[in-house]
Formats: structure tokens, C-alpha cells, sequence
């Protein structure tokens, strides 16, 4: 069994993904926080590369593979957001990234 994550793990994979993930800005809205009636932050990774926080923890897992590893190419199984990550890191380490697709997506996914 795997250890429990520590600060020190946080610091290292965040070293590590610092060439891929984009540092996004925390946003907020007075509006939003009049109709809520509560102070609310928005963490904008709608800017991330990718579009989505997905980024984060495919290329940390990417760069964190060995050498020989990588030389086999990664595989993952996504229509979206996590698709791109991995495409994205696996292109930045030069390896092959194999996308599976299901067959037939959701509404949201095919307009």
C-alpha cells in the first residue's frame, strides 16, 4: 500500500508539472457573491492548458514514469479534458499517448 501524501510530495510534484501547468488566477465576483451571500472564489482553470485542471495530475504521473516506461507510450481512456492532458505531457516528454474513446459519447460531448 502507498503512503500517505505529504507536503513534501505536494512541493515535488508541483516542481515537477511547473513546465506544463499554467498558474491560473483565483477570480471573484460581487454579483455572484450578492446572490450567493457568501464570499466565493473561483479558481479559473478554464485557463489551463487543456482547458481543465486535468493537466495537473496527467502530467505529474507522466513525468514522473522512468525512461523505459515512457519508450512503451501511455494509454488512457478519455473523451475530454484528461485526453488533452495526456496528450499534452506525453508530447512534452516526446512518447506515444494512445487515446481510447468510448464508441458513444454524451449529448454535451458530440455538440
Amino acid at each position: 500500500m502507498g503512503h500517505a501524501i505529504q507536503a513534501d510530495d505536494v512541493r515535488a510534484a508541483a516542481e515537477r508539472i511547473r513546465p506544463l501547468a499554467r498558474r491560473t488566477p483565483v477570480m471573484t465576483s460581487s454579483g455572484f457573491d450578492a446572490e450567493a451571500g457568501a464570499r466565493v472564489f473561483f479558481k479559473c482553470e478554464n485557463l489551463q492548458r487543456g482547458g481543465a485542471f486535468k493537466i495537473r495530475g496527467a502530467s505529474n504521473l507522466i513525468l514522473s514514469l522512468p525512461e523505459a516506461a515512457l519508450a512503451r507510450g501511455v494509454v488512457a481512456y478519455s473523451s475530454g479534458n484528461h485526453a488533452q492532458a495526456v496528450a499534452i505531457a506525453a508530447k512534452h516528454v516526446g512518447t506515444k499517448a494512445t487515446i481510447v474513446m468510448p464508441e458513444v459519447g454524451g449529448v454535451c460531448k458530440v455538440h
